[in-house]
């Protein structure tokens, strides 16, 4: 047994950065144990970075000295200190940084990769949709050129948001702009076509924008209302036939519950960055098992998340597909993990090395230290894709 002896966390980060606000900061922990053994975790931002990092350090302080094989008592034990856990991101978010750093430990002195600590592999093949890659996208024509590119990389679906600037209401018109958008790539790529709505409507918006565009048989339809109005989310379940997807706002295995038990969800989202780590990510998905939805978990961030992810994809029976950002990140998150997982032809694999099985590139991480938050765009919320929340 190890304990955990020095907690390192990081801000990385690079001015100027063009991509997109919600993903121009990652949050990496390092966590080094007292036989010399070292983990990485990392912890989403989504213009919270700084308090985020705050909370990151109120973490530190249950884990320290610590034995990091006792990851569930350890999550457990700041469960047990941490009042609004369950639905406070900032500590769910750096929460999760630890359980997988310690994961990461773990498995090295194992000498296992995570996902077999987690039952082994189950799923063979762990195919991606691309994500991120419709920056300054407007017209129907913008839309287009930039998904044959995607086409071109080697995937086979992609995710995109068509609304522009229609936040809580769209109209008619609104409706038939994105659905618009949504035929063309329909009509003229070969891609699966994923819809992102980021839990920006109200109720009777959602409903209208699902009634108009389900004939286009989206592969699903994601957050289609606010992430509050539950009893929104019923209503509309009952108006259209449209597969429903969410859950990167769903904080823990217990809060999918009511999602599964009304029938309000096909495919849940978790983010193994806030849900609380690897436990809460692979249990959200037996749960999700015992109704038959489906999981893709979301991931938006950078390359630690990335592959403690792809642990998780590996270890469910009912995984669907692999949301990925990796072709549009900017270099320098490219390199922070040299090798670990690979993404050719729109298909990811892990390297079966021990632990999470990465290897960072430590002069990424001195070069782009940082202590700022996220840019901010007064015309332009942080959640969506650069350039898109415009007018037609």
């Amino acid at each position: 047994m190890s304990k955990i002896k020095d907690i390192e966390i990081l801000e990385l980060g690079e001015e100027g950065e063009k991509s997109s606000p919600w993903s121009s900061t990652i949050l990496v922990l390092r966590l080094i144990t007292s036989d010399g053994e070292m983990g990485y975790g990392e912890a989403p931002t989504t213009l919270m970075t700084r308090p985020v990092y705050e909370e990151m350090r109120e973490v530190g302080r249950i884990f320290l000295n610590k034995e990091v094989d006792d990851i569930r008592k350890n999550y457990l034990e700041f469960y047990k200190h941490s009042f609004y856990l369950p639905v406070s991101m900032e500590s769910t978010a750096a929460l999760s940084a630890f359980e997988i750093a310690s994961w990461d430990i773990v498995g090295k002195q194992y000498g296992a990769p995570i996902y077999n600590l987690l039952g082994g592999r189950v799923t063979e093949d762990v195919r991606a949709y691309a994500n991120g890659w419709y920056d300054e996208c407007i017209t129907p024509q913008d839309f287009l050129t930039k998904a044959k590119e995607v086409e071109r990389m080697g995937f086979t679906a992609a995710k995109f948001d068509p609304f522009g600037p229609n936040y809580d209401k769209i109209d008619e018109k609104g409706v038939e702009k994105a659905r618009k958008i949504i035929e063309t790539l329909k009509e003229k790529t070969k891609l699966d076509l994923l819809i992102e709505c980021h839990g920006r409507f109200s109720a009777n918006s959602a409903i209208r924008m699902a009634e108009g565009i389900e004939d286009l048989d989206p592969f699903f339809v994601e957050e289609p209302v606010h992430p509050d109005q539950i009893t929104g989310l019923k209503r509309l379940r009952e108006r259209t036939d449209v597969r429903i997807a969410l859950g990167e706002r769903v904080l823990n295995k217990n809060l999918f519950l009511p999602y599964f038990t009304s029938d309000l969800v096909d495919v849940i989202q978790p983010d193994v960055t806030n849900v609380g780590g690897i436990i809460q990510g692979k249990e959200s998905a037996i749960l999700a098992d015992s109704f038959g939805v489906e999981v893709a978990y979301h991931n938006a961030f950078g390359p630690i998340q990335t592959a403690a992810t792809l642990h998780l994809d590996y270890s469910i029976s009912n995984f669907l597909i692999q949301e990925s950002f990796e072709k549009f990140w900017p270099k320098w998150k490219k390199g922070l993990v040299k090798s670990g997982y690979n993404l050719d032809d729109g298909h990811f694999s892990l390297s079966g090395k021990p632990g999470l099985g990465i290897e960072i590139d430590e002069k990424i991480i001195d070069t782009y230290k940082t202590q700022r938050m996220e840019p901010f765009n007064p015309n332009e919320p942080p959640w969506v894709v650069k350039g898109t929340f415009k007018a037609r």
